[in-house]
This record gives C-alpha cells, sequence and structure tokens, in this order.
C-alpha cells in the first residue's frame, strides 16, 4: 500500500507541476515495473540535478531508471547518462556501463560518438591511453561524417600528446601542426586543436610567442570546463602552456575560473582533483610555495578518495614532492615519495612534472648522486625521443648538470650549455635565467659571476620569484668569494628577503648564514602585501605597459635605472607575469 502511495504522489506532483525533481524521491520507492513513464521522469530528475550542482543524486536517479528497466531502444542512452555521472567519481563503473552502452544493438550514430568520447576519457583517467586511442580510431573509421573524423582526429590528439608508449611523437606533432595551419573556422574542435598546438609547442621548446598565440587563439571564445562532450583537459594544457610562458597569473585566472565552474556543478572528483593540484603547481612556479603546498595536498586528498595509481594521484605527489623540495623540507619529500611509492615504477602516461625527474631531484636532494644521474639520464632520453627539448618542462638537463658537477665538471659544462641553448631557443625568461644559474655552478668563480649576473637580469624580468631568490644568494656567494663584499651584502639581502616571502626556508637560512659568516648583521625582514602593488610599482608598471624600457622609465620617475629593475621584478612577482603580459594585467 505504501509504495502504491508513493506512486500517486508522485504523479500528483507531476501532474500539479511540481517537476520530475519533486516528484523522484517517491520514484525511487517503487518497485521496478518496466514503466516508460518512470523512466523519463527520473532521467528528467537526473538533468534537473545535475544542472543544480548536485551530481549523487543524479546517479540514485539514473541507477534506479535502468532498473526499471527502460525500452530496448532507450537503454544505451541511460547506460551512457549513468556513466557520464560516475565518471567524476568511480571511472571504471564508468568504463563498465560504456562499453555495455556501445554493445546495445539499438544505438543511433550521434549517441555511439558521444559515447565513445566519455569513454575515451574515461579509459585515459585511468592510465588506459593505448586503449582510448585504439577505441577513437576504430570509431573514425566507421565513421561517414567529415566533422565527426575531425573531432575524432582531435581527441585522438588529445591522447596521444600524454601517452608515453607513443611509437612516433614527432610525426604526431608535424600532423597536428598541419592540421592548425589548415583550420579555417573557430567552432569548438577547432579551438580545442588549436589548444593542443600550443601545448605541443610548449613541450618541443618552439618560441615562446608560437605557444602564446596559439593559446589566445584557442581561448579565443571561451572554453567551458564542465562541458560533457570535450572535457576539461583541454582548457588545463591551454592555463598550463601560458603558465610556462611565465604568465602564470593568466594560468590561475584560468584555474580558478574551472574551480568555480565544477564547484557550481557539484563535481568533487577527479576533475577538482587535477585542478587543485595543478593551481599548486602554478604557485610553485610563481615561488609560493606555502600556499602551492595547501593546493597540492588538497588536490592529493581527492585523488586518494578516487583510488591508488591513477593520474590524478601522480601529478598530485610530483608536485608536492617539488614543492617540499624547493621549500627545503627533504626529509618530508622523501616520506611522501615513500609512501607513495615513487620510483618504483614510472606512469604510462605523460605527466607534470615528469614523476622520474622529479625523483632523480629528489635523490640528488639526498646526496645519492650516481642513483640521480642513471634516473635524470634515463629520463632524458625519453623525453628525447618523444621531441620533448623545453627546459621549462622538465628541468632534467639542469638536475643532471648540478649531480655531474660533483665529479665531472667536464661532462656537467657541456650538459649545462645544452640546456642553456635550449631555454634560450624557447625564450621564456625565467627557464634562461634558471639554465644560466646551473650553468655558472660548473664554471669557475670569475666567468660564475658573470653568468649569474646574467641570470639575475632575465630572472629580474619574470614572475619565478623563487629562482630569482636563488640566483640572487648564488650571485651573492660568488661575490663574497672573490672579495667583494659590498656588491655581495646586496645581493644576499635581496636574496634572502625574496627567500623568505616565497616560503623557501632552506635558502632563507644558507642566505642568513653567509651574512653572518661575513660579519653582516641580516636586517629584519619586511614584505609587502603579494598582490597589491605600491604606488611606485603602479607607476614603473604603467610606463612599462605602454612600452618604455628601464632607462626611459627612469627618467619619466626620476630614480636610478637599477631602482626601477627592482620595482618591476616586484610587479611581474606580484601579478604573475612578464612584459609582454602587462599590458593585459594591468587592463591598459
Amino acid at each position: 500500500m505504501r509504495v502504491a502511495m508513493h506512486g500517486m504522489a508522485a504523479q500528483a506532483l507531476i501532474d500539479g507541476g511540481h517537476g520530475a525533481s519533486a516528484a523522484a524521491r517517491h520514484l525511487l520507492e517503487m518497485h521496478p515495473e518496466g514503466d516508460p513513464w518512470v523512466v523519463q521522469q527520473l532521467r528528467q530528475a537526473a538533468n534537473e540535478s545535475f544542472a543544480a550542482g548536485a551530481p549523487d543524486a543524479a546517479r540514485r536517479y539514473l541507477a534506479r531508471a535502468l532498473r526499471e528497466p527502460p525500452e530496448p531502444e532507450d537503454r544505451a542512452q541511460v547506460l551512457f547518462e549513468l556513466g557520464a555521472a560516475n565518471l567524476l567519481h568511480d571511472p571504471m563503473t564508468t568504463i563498465n556501463q560504456l562499453r555495455t552502452a556501445l554493445e546495445e544493438p539499438k544505438t543511433e550514430q550521434t549517441l555511439r560518438e558521444a559515447i565513445t568520447y566519455r569513454l575515451a576519457q574515461a579509459l585515459a583517467h585511468t592510465g588506459q591511453l593505448t586503449e582510448a586511442v585504439g577505441l577513437l580510431d576504430d570509431e573514425a573509421r566507421r565513421s561517414t561524417s567529415a566533422r565527426t573524423k575531425l573531432r575524432m582526429q582531435a581527441e585522438q590528439f588529445k591522447w596521444n600528446s600524454v601517452r608515453g608508449d607513443e611509437e612516433n611523437s614527432p610525426a604526431r606533432s608535424r600532423l597536428l601542426a598541419q592540421f592548425a595551419k589548415r583550420l579555417v573556422g573557430r567552432g569548438l574542435a577547432e579551438r580545442h586543436i588549436l589548444g593542443l598546438r600550443a601545448w605541443d609547442a610548449a613541450m618541443r621548446g618552439e618560441p615562446v610567442s608560437t605557444a602564446v598565440d596559439f593559446a589566445e587563439q584557442a581561448l579565443d571564445g571561451g572554453m567551458s570546463w564542465t562541458d560533457q562532450d570535450f572535457g576539461f583537459e583541454v582548457p588545463v594544457v591551454v592555463a598550463v602552456t601560458l603558465m610556462y610562458c611565465d604568465q602564470p597569473g593568466r594560468a590561475e585566472e584560468l584555474f580558478n575560473a574551472g574551480i568555480l565552474e565544477f564547484e557550481a556543478k557539484g563535481w568533487r572528483g577527479t576533475h577538482l582533483s587535477f585542478v587543485y593540484t595543478l593551481l599548486g603547481y602554478v604557485r610553485y612556479r610563481r615561488g609560493r610555495l606555502v600556499e602551492a603546498e595547501d593546493f597540492v595536498r588538497n588536490g592529493l586528498e581527492i585523488a586518494n578518495r578516487i583510488g591508488q595509481d591513477n593520474p590524478a594521484q601522480w601529478y598530485a605527489v610530483g608536485t608536492l614532492v617539488e614543492t617540499l623540495l624547493a621549500r627545503g623540507n627533504v626529509a618530508e619529500a622523501q616520506k611522501v615519495a615513500r609512501t607513495y611509492r615513487l620510483g618504483e615504477g614510472f606512469p604510462q602516461a605523460i605527466v607534470y612534472p615528469d614523476p622520474q625527474t622529479v625523483f632523480g631531484r629528489l635523490l640528488l636532494a639526498q646526496g645519492r648522486v650516481e642513483e640521480a644521474e642513471r634516473q635524470l639520464t634515463e629520463a632524458g632520453r625519453r623525453l628525447d625521443l618523444r621531441g620533448t627539448r623545453n627546459p621549462s618542462w622538465s628541468s632534467w638537463q639542469l638536475d643532471l648538470a648540478l649531480a655531474q658537477a660533483t665529479h665531472d665538471t667536464g661532462l656537467a659544462r657541456a650538459t649545462a650549455d645544452e640546456a642553456v641553448a635550449r631555454a634560450r631557443a624557447f625564450g621564456a625568461a625565467s627557464i634562461i635565467g634558471q639554465a644560466l644559474r646551473v650553468q655558472a655552478a660548473t664554471v669557475e668563480p670569475a666567468q660564475a659571476a658573470v653568468l649569474l649576473e646574467e641570470a639575475v637580469a632575465h630572472l629580474e624580468q619574470s614572475p619565478a620569484a623563487c629562482e630569482f631568490a636563488h640566483a640572487l644568494v648564488d650571485h651573492g656567494t660568488v661575490l663574497q668569494t672573490m672579495g667583494e663584499p659590498h656588491r655581495a651584502a646586496q645581493q644576499l639581502y635581496r636574496g634572502m628577503e625574496v627567500a623568505t616571502a616565497c616560503g623557501a626556508d632552506a635558502l632563507t637560512d644558507r642566505a642568513r648564514g653567509l651574512l653572518a659568516a661575513a660579519g653582516l648583521r641580516p636586517r629584519r625582514l619586511h614584505t609587502s602585501e603579494q598582490d597589491t602593488l605600491t604606488v611606485a610599482e603602479a607607476g614603473a608598471a604603467r610606463h612599462a605597459a605602454l612600452g618604455l624600457d628601464n632607462a626611459a622609465i627612469a627618467k619619466e620617475m626620476r630614480m636610478d635605472p637599477a631602482a626601477v629593475g627592482e620595482l618591476l621584478s616586484a610587479v611581474f612577482t606580484k601579478l604573475g607575469t612578464n612584459r609582454t603580459g602587462l599590458r593585459r594585467a594591468l587592463g591598459v
């Protein structure tokens, strides 16, 4: 009787215009009887729940609709909707449901294509990249639609770009470049291809201007992070591309927009883990290490709830270890690596930061130089075969040069020279400065001082605050060795202040120790609000945004050019951009 009354209540609510969501709680209590009306109302309630940001309720409604069961011609659609709902929290269940949907005999072509896209995404999120690409290739061969083939090609580009076992990555890059040149439309599928082209350009170390240009073309018209047909992966790689191109502030804007979209939809699974982790990675690259650690730990906590050895977890573990090492907390980094078995085998997917490079850096920080060299050399060989030559993406050469410098300065110098050449070819000031700093560690003090002065000049023009602090302290150290205490103290004081603002505790202690050893008393540290420009900084930034160089700005502001350089360095750090992105950051 009670079950029958639930049925009557559901019908009364629908007839009264209260909608499927109001009736759904009653529909859940009814016995399955193969009623198409019940299936229709539960599916409608699920759609409304998704729109209202309640995906858990949507999953319950769709699971109940499947038990009704639906009509044979509707079964594939219900399986697809249920699989899509489960993707955020249980991708393995999604794979089973979507494979079953593809096997349904009465599946029209448009639905079949949508199932294929979602199934490929679920396979990729569980590390089954080869299967994902093979599925897309098979469906592309079946289709007779030119637009469908283009979309399938875009999806294949996307998943091939993160396949560690891809046989001919350079050939795929050339094909992608040809595709991007031929695009005449600016639909979402075309803009996703342009976004992938931007990412590929950054990975291969093509000039910064090329990567940024394709990224901006991809963003022209907007990209949704919650588009269930296209996924969130391309918006992610576009944002990361801008980060590698010294515009991390722009990348943060995009990631923050993604988080807002996910939270509005009630999405709490893999997607949110990726975005929290990568937002932490952006903060790490900017030198905001305390904030970076907090974001990455949140991302790792979400990834742990999904399961072990999933891509979201790989991203979070690598970024957390990198951040802890930058802070000087080697013991905690080692603990994280041991907990998640970093070094016991690396994923087949392309993960950033590269796990093997991170592991090599950890070994180097522990003083296990021989093991570090072996891991870094293997990482370099693997990445070079893929055509991934940008040291900004993977710093394996820089870490390898530091390891080699402990026993063979000639070999270390050759490795560092090649890294500097690659960094200059890419053109981002942050990686050029970092490479020059490492190169300085392989030469005599007099030459090192010249290289470090150039490194400081480059990093002063970038938003990479922690690297800037490293270069300042290294420069001060060399100047002190060469008997120039006044200049050394200036660099060490400034480096200590920047390092403290970054949360790089070990670097701060090193600078303080050097000053104390020289008989200098480290002055009281003072830091300003990180994102608020002072009046002087804002004035210098406006002049720079209008195209004036430092000398012209110094003349306008009646101050020393070196002081202008310091003001602009603070601007780039606070706004998370370089000189190229300054106009947009200021709204000029």
